[in-house]
């Protein structure tokens, strides 16, 4: 089976990648390490490219520019487990959710943000949103800012 590892580019990264590394030692299972790029991302990759004179990206390519910020991440951390980089495109939680089910994962490892509840309350939170729609168990993770 597949353990999901949904990162961005926050320190919580790290934290994510050991938890789902750690899982799938446990259950000799695969880590997928999940990278979405937002819509906003790849409308502003895109504007970027047209601006200096480009016909614009092929969404493959934008594809790949997410499965690359993965590929990264694996590459600074140490597995144990056999890894794949995976990259998408749209809303985080959505594109998470539906990830982990297309590969009937058995995990999904996710660190929340630090907001306030007012951002919360505006703005969502993509770890919750995965908690709530997931088909399988979610694992989230303590920001390692707030302390112990």
């Amino acid at each position: 089976m597949v353990i999901v590892a949904a990162v961005d580019r926050s320190e919580q990264a790290g934290a994510v990648l050991r938890e789902a590394d750690s899982l799938a030692r446990q259950f000799d299972d695969v880590v997928h390490v999940l990278h979405v790029m937002k819509r906003s991302e790849a409308i502003q990759v895109e504007e970027d490219s047209v601006g200096h004179g480009d016909d614009g990206i092929p969404v493959s390519d934008l594809r790949d520019r997410a499965k690359r910020v993965a590929t990264e991440l694996i590459g600074s951390h140490q597995f144990g487990a056999e890894t794949e980089a995976v990259g998408r495109i749209g809303d985080p939680a959505s594109e998470i959710v539906d990830y982990a089910e297309e590969k009937d994962a058995r995990y999904v490892v996710v660190s929340p943000q630090q907001r306030s509840q007012t951002g919360k309350i505006l703005f969502g939170s993509v770890a919750q949103s995965v908690l709530l729609n997931a088909h399988c168990p979610v694992v989230s993770l303590r920001d390692q800012s707030l302390g112990q």
